[in-house]
């Protein structure tokens, strides 16, 4: 292989690609791709005019690019449809794609980061938010997992743990509102669930299911977030939490659990309560404590938090919190929340405003702004 002349070629077809109208960065990644299938392929197969097969190559490779980001986007378009019922006939390319990107060669952390960025269209900062690291770590990972993928065929599927796990964070993503992939996630899962046969794939998909059906109450007009414990439960969809219920007492009943139906169980508990009074917060904190051993995750042991100052006081509930890092996400208002129920409201509205301050998205500050507004209102000047 003469690297001097794959070198010496790069330039002229960059310039070849520009005058086609191709950007500068696009350009540069579909002659690297191009460059190496040429690595791969020309020690055996030497082309007559290397500059012709790297423009052709390239300029194919901008192609399928190009096409690959039009279909994500029309994707997109459609996951404003409610997800229907049932199994799903077919499985697409998609979800194809996701375990081809989980590749074997890749850490499952660094898998589901670049499926993520390159199928589930999410930016680097949507993925460092949900990993929790800032967004430069992040995008050293993402360039390190291409980087790993571009000398490797992509014909040796990943596992099925890393695809979830990508799943899982594209439904999140969506079910915060930022970006509207909720019911695309879903539809993915049904397909997997109907192609596999795993107790933690229909957890995944009970707790989808079960956290999509409280969608329409979860904001008022005007896009005001609206707490659990304030929705109106009868705007909850129950077709789909029967079925998530369903899903999830079958997936249980096979005796091997996994953090998703953990999860699941959890949403169910919620789902099942007439009103917010009657939740079995007993019942939710015994399933967080399952997660913990699951997990051991710092979010996790913050949502118990919660729990256990739901079902043995607020003081409980601090004690809780307080082994955890103060800088995780959604901290600040975990704890304004303890403290207001310990009937300390200028605490709780101080940590309201800090909470606020920190918020990933624009309803959820406006929540706590007027969380700490309302607490500051009734304390008066």
């Amino acid at each position: 292989m003469d690297e001097a002349l794959l070198r010496s070629l790069t330039p002229s077809v960059l310039g070849v690609l520009g005058r086609r109208g191709v950007d500068f960065a696009a350009a540069e990644d579909a002659v690297q791709d191009a460059l190496v299938e040429a690595v791969r392929t020309w020690p055996a197969e030497p082309p007559r005019d290397p500059k012709g097969w790297l423009v052709t190559v390239a300029w194919r490779r901008f192609l399928d690019a190009t096409r690959a980001d039009a279909a994500r986007r029309r994707r997109e378009d459609l996951v404003d449809e409610e997800p229907a019922p049932g199994p799903a006939p077919t499985v697409d390319d998609t979800l194809q794609l996701y375990f081809l990107c989980a590749h074997p060669s890749l850490s499952p952390s660094s898998a589901v980061a670049l499926t993520l960025r390159a199928v589930g269209g999410l930016t680097t900062r949507q993925i460092a938010q949900a990993y929790l690291v800032p967004e430069a770590t992040m995008a050293q990972r993402i360039s390190r997992a291409k980087r790993t993928v571009s000398g490797v065929r992509l014909d040796q599927p990943g596992d099925v743990a890393t695809v979830l796990r990508v799943l899982y964070l594209v439904f999140n993503e969506g079910y915060s509102g930022d970006v509207d992939l909720a019911a695309e996630a879903i539809r993915l899962t049904r397909q997997l669930a109907a192609a596999i046969d795993h107790p933690e794939v229909a957890g995944l998909l009970a707790l989808m299911l079960l956290h999509h059906a409280r969608r329409a109450s979860r904001c008022a007009p005007g896009g005001r977030l609206v707490p659990l414990a304030e929705q109106d439960r009868s705007r909850w969809d129950t077709a789909s939490i029967a079925e998530g219920v369903e899903i999830l007492q079958a997936a249980l009943a096979r005796d091997r659990l996994g953090e998703f139906q953990a999860q699941a169980a959890v949403a169910a508990l919620h789902a099942d309560a007439p009103t917010a009074q009657e939740t079995d917060w007993v019942q939710i904190v015994e399933w967080y404590d399952e997660l913990t051993r699951l997990t051991d995750s710092p979010v996790v042991r913050l949502n118990r938090a919660v729990a256990v100052g739901e079902a043995d006081g607020a003081r409980a509930g601090l004690a809780a919190l307080a082994g955890l890092d103060d800088s995780l996400p959604r901290h600040a208002a975990v704890a304004a929340y303890l403290h207001e129920r310990d009937g300390d409201p200028g605490t709780a509205a101080r940590l309201y405003a800090e909470a606020a301050h920190k918020a990933p998205n624009l309803a959820e500050r406006d929540h706590l702004t007027r969380q700490a507004a309302r607490l500051n209102a009734r304390r008066g000047p």
